[in-house]
């Protein structure tokens, strides 16, 4: 049994992801309190009693929240995580780390402060404004919304005309925050992109997913469900209805600068456990970093794919965190 004194509280709001976590904290014991981020309160005039105090929060809320109907969860927690870090009670994940999951626009600053590859990207807070904005960019574009998760309402246009269309729909689907990315679509060589984990900045693995037939967007490695040698996988994070048949995954030892660029992209964003996605594109041969995620449900079947469970390690870093914090 780990010796904290004092429980984990992890704040989540999918009803799925997490059970791996769950089940790791279960098995040695650890406590902890589950918190629902959809239904939740706080008194921001009164600080934590030190007997209720959390030893450690891991903020585990997903921006892809309102395609479950929760999209008030999304803003409510940033004030929540303010107020945490006002109060000085350590958080894993915590506001600032949130504040680049829930804007892209954000994550492309912070890749070109860095100095690192991004597809060309604009920015603007209405669709009638994206046919101005295409200017000086190269077709195929994809439209992105500011607040996404899972590759949500990600769209590709082949050329100006049929962008136009779209933006004089009154029904365009944008973002929650009125925020779109309009960015060049790289196509990935070889069908495949690269997503690099780290955990307290520091490079956990790596994955390459190859995406057959998949034209969607939405790569969330916990629905991968079959290696590239042809054997099944299973995950107990995500339903056996929302698996993507026709994904393929297999562990990838990228080059060190790019594990190095990875870390870096970590540390700047704060995040503490989370992933960079990343491709080498058919149009130029260039690698280009296009997505920073906060919200890891780690790939499954890990003991297979990638050799170890990583949230084994991930237990171990909250343990530890939540031990110096006691």
């Amino acid at each position: 049994m780990a010796a904290t004194r004092r429980p984990i509280t992890i704040y989540y709001e999918h009803p799925n992801w997490f059970r791996p976590l769950f089940h790791e904290l279960d098995r040695r014991e650890t406590p902890y309190i589950r918190v629902d981020a959809a239904q939740h309160r706080f008194d921001p005039s009164e600080p934590p009693r030190n007997g209720s105090r959390p030893a450690l929060v891991f903020n585990r809320m997903s921006p892809s929240a309102w395609k479950r109907g929760r999209s008030a969860a999304i803003f409510y927690t940033h004030d929540y995580l303010g107020h945490l870090e006002q109060q000085q009670v350590d958080v894993f994940n915590g506001a600032a780390a949130y504040r680049f999951e829930t804007s892209k626009a954000l994550q492309v600053s912070l890749l070109k402060q860095l100095g690192l590859p991004v597809p060309l990207t604009r920015v603007v807070n209405h669709p009638s404004l994206l046919a101005e904005a295409a200017r000086g960019l190269t077709f195929p574009l994809i439209v992105k919304p500011n607040i996404g998760g899972s590759g949500a309402g990600i769209r590709r246009f082949d050329d100006l005309l049929t962008l136009i269309e779209a933006s004089a729909d009154p029904n365009f689907e944008g973002s929650l925050d009125e925020t779109i990315l309009l960015q060049e679509y790289h196509a990935p060589k070889q069908q495949s992109i690269v997503r690099v984990e780290t955990l307290e900045h520091k490079y956990l693995y790596g994955i390459r997913v190859h995406l057959g037939d998949e034209s969607g967007f939405d790569l969330c490695p916990a629905d991968i469900c079959k290696s590239t040698d042809g054997r099944e996988l299973t995950s107990a994070a995500c339903p056996v209805d929302q698996v993507k048949r026709g994904l393929t995954v297999e562990r990838y030892e990228p080059p060190a600068d790019i594990i190095a660029a990875v870390e870096r992209i970590s540390e700047a964003a704060h995040i503490d456990v989370g992933g960079v996605e990343y491709l080498e594109s058919e149009r130029d041969g260039q690698i280009y970093f296009y997505d920073i995620n906060a919200l890891s449900n780690f790939v499954a079947e890990p003991l297979t794919v990638v050799g170890f469970d990583p949230t084994e390690r991930l237990v171990d870093a909250l343990e530890a965190r939540a031990r110096r914090a006691s």
